[in-house]
């Protein structure tokens, strides 16, 4: 029974294997374990390694270990102090430790040391605090953060395609720290806690191999990366391109802010009516219908013109127009409608000095108008806005105006499109401006790289337009533009990277420091790969040969890791093969190029059974990259 006992204990517990256990009983909440070194065991001493079995004395360590069945564990360890018999070790005595259990001044196990510092990775101080006590696990948020802090960094290789990129330490305080991202693996490399050309730079001495930066089109990564990797290839982003295009468009956009109103009124001409003057036919149309339908039931009954008259009590000369009259709105309409006015000859006045924002009407009245106050009052009233009455439409704004111009064409609705169509008519320049922006769209969209220099040329020699300094600034850094629009590189991995910057300071509060947030985020990475997230899947070197003639060689410098995929590659070629062989690769969103053609046709085919389909079409284009 004892030796069944001890078994399940080494199952539950495997670390205690190297110490002897003497008593394991609960109190409480807590499981309280008593166990001892042994005495025959000969440890060695940690400055010269000479084992030793001579015992000094010897003392109780406490360690608190991972929770078993909801209980805390506590471990009481009786250890050995021993001497060192070595005549040349300048140690006289030292404590023994056990592999796995015990470390150095530490009073937790090594197992509880590396759950909490996971807990501190993932969720910092209070977060982690609240976590920690449901395992449960007895530590404070400062703990948890100092656990984090003594994490060695994650070993890294040096990137061979490098992502730079800046991200606010601290919002609205205009501080900013360096993010630097592998882009082949999408894992962050390193932080720098400031954006300056010198720190870039001097990273980059110390970390040589960097064959190509992925960057903004901010100056001073450009000039740490020339000063320090200068044979390394720089690659504007193409989305930091288009949008310091759409920035330039922007100020286009707000120099002519008065094009986007709709023009201005001529002189004279009347105010948009909100509330028209109450008709006098709809007080008096009930009378005429009354009258109207008194008339006719008269007449058809046979009785005459005067008859009808001297029994309503109405004129001979009205009963007759209400006989003539088929309906009675034919006597109701146009009536008590657009009479005469003593304002009449005031009213172009009136006109110009409300648009020109002179509503008062005393003011108006006391301009030599000899009519009464009420006529102007009652006048300009029907010009007049309540707060309940529907709002005037607004001319659209600067940002919407330069999204319809930098947007596809396709995607802006109709009534958008005819209102920027008559903006363009009222401003020849933002019209010349549009037609260079898609003409811009349209080469990015083609990665035409070689129209660029044209384009360039055109926008500077034409004057019509305000996007000449955005034209200057591609010249200054046109060869790393160039190869943004003709690589596939980017810095789309970055921009992800400082998104989860981003998290990781909404976490703790905005209070996180640069030490503190460096360590979270390489930790971080560090965990992802030991759980083999998508982040650590290694580039694929060297050949996936065919069974038989040995074809289809794949470089590693075109591929871009996401996840794994299991492309299924089928050679057409006339050999006895297989129908088909498979190699697990780590291929995604990767453009391919076959350096040894199989077979006489010179065609692989890549499949990929129920693959969807935009991956699908991504295999399209690789097969017919290997047919070009």
């Amino acid at each position: 029974m004892l030796a069944e006992c001890e078994e399940l204990l080494k199952a539950v517990l495997p670390h205690l294997d190297g110490v002897l256990v003497e008593q394991v009983s609960p109190q409480g909440g807590v499981l309280r374990i008593v166990a001892r070194t042994s005495e025959s065991v000969a440890m060695p001493c940690p400055d010269c390694g000479t084992p030793s079995v001579r015992r000094h004395s010897g003392y109780q360590r406490r360690l608190a270990d991972g929770a078993v069945g909801g209980r805390q564990v506590r471990i009481e360890l009786t250890v050995r102090r021993l001497f060192c018999d070595a005549s040349e070790c300048t140690r006289v005595t030292f404590a023994e430790q056990v592999d796995g259990l015990t470390v150095r001044y530490g009073r937790r196990t090594p197992q509880l040391k590396g759950l909490l510092s996971a807990v501190a990775v993932a969720l910092a101080g209070r977060a982690g605090e609240r976590l920690a006590a449901k395992l449960p696990v007895s530590v404070s948020g400062t703990t948890l953060l100092s656990l984090a802090m003594g994490l060695p960094d994650p070993s890294a290789e040096t990137p061979r395609v490098l992502g730079v990129d800046e991200f606010a330490l601290r919002k609205g305080h205009h501080t900013y720290g360096t993010v630097l991202v592998d882009c082949e693996t999408r894992a962050p490399v390193d932080l720098l806690p400031e954006r300056e050309a010198a720190s870039f730079a001097a990273w980059l001495a110390e970390h040589p191999g960097v064959e190509i930066i992925c960057r903004d089109r901010g100056g001073c990564y450009a000039d740490g990366g020339r000063t320090g990797a200068p044979d390394a290839v720089q690659v504007a982003d193409l989305w930091h391109i288009w949008h310091n295009l759409a920035e330039a468009v922007k100020r286009l956009v707000s120099r002519h802010q008065a094009c986007l109103r709709d023009p201005a009124p001529a002189p004279g001409t009347a105010p948009d009516v909100v509330r028209p003057p109450v008709s006098q036919a709809g007080r008096l149309a009930a009378r005429v219908e009354r009258n109207h339908t008194a008339v006719h039931d008269l007449l058809r009954q046979g009785m005459g013109i005067r008859a009808v008259s001297r029994q309503l009590g109405l004129a001979v000369n009205t009963v007759r127009r209400y006989a003539r009259a088929a309906t009675w709105e034919e006597l109701a309409t146009g009536r008590w409608q657009n009479l005469p006015s003593i304002l009449d000859p005031h009213k172009p006045y009136l006109h110009q000095r409300w648009c020109e924002g002179h509503t008062v009407a005393v003011k108006l009245h006391e301009r030599g108008f000899t009519g009464s106050y009420s006529a102007v009052r009652d006048y300009l009233q029907r010009f007049r806005r309540t707060p309940g009455d529907p709002p005037l439409p607004k001319p659209p704004g600067v940002r919407k105006v330069t999204g319809w111009i930098t947007c596809r064409p396709d995607r802006v609705s109709e009534d958008d499109r005819q209102k920027l169509k008559e903006i363009l008519d009222r401003c020849p320049e933002l019209e010349a401006a549009t037609g260079h922006v898609r003409s811009f769209a349209a080469m990015m969209a083609a990665r035409r790289a070689e129209r660029l220099p044209q384009w360039i040329a055109n926008a500077r020699t034409d004057e019509s337009h305000g996007l000449r300094n955005f034209a200057d600034g591609l010249v200054k850094d046109l060869d790393a533009v160039t190869l943004g629009l003709s690589t596939q590189w980017s810095s789309g991995c970055v921009e992800g990277r400082v998104t989860d910057i981003k998290f990781l300071k909404r976490q703790m509060a905005g209070r996180a420091g640069p030490p503190l947030l460096r360590r979270r985020v390489l930790s971080r990475t560090r965990s992802r790969r030991c759980l083999g997230d998508r982040v650590s899947r290694p580039r694929l070197a060297g050949l996936a040969p065919c069974c038989l003639c040995g074809s289809g060689h794949w470089p590693s410098s075109t591929l871009r890791t996401v996840r794994q995929v299991t492309l299924y590659l089928r050679c057409k070629a006339r050999c006895d093969v297989p129908p088909r062989w498979s190699r697990r690769i780590a291929a995604y969103r990767s453009t391919f190029d076959c350096d040894s053609p199989c077979g006489p046709c010179g065609t692989v085919t890549l499949r990929r059974p129920s693959a969807s389909p935009w991956v699908a079409s991504k295999q399209t284009d690789i097969a017919n990259s290997v047919r070009r």
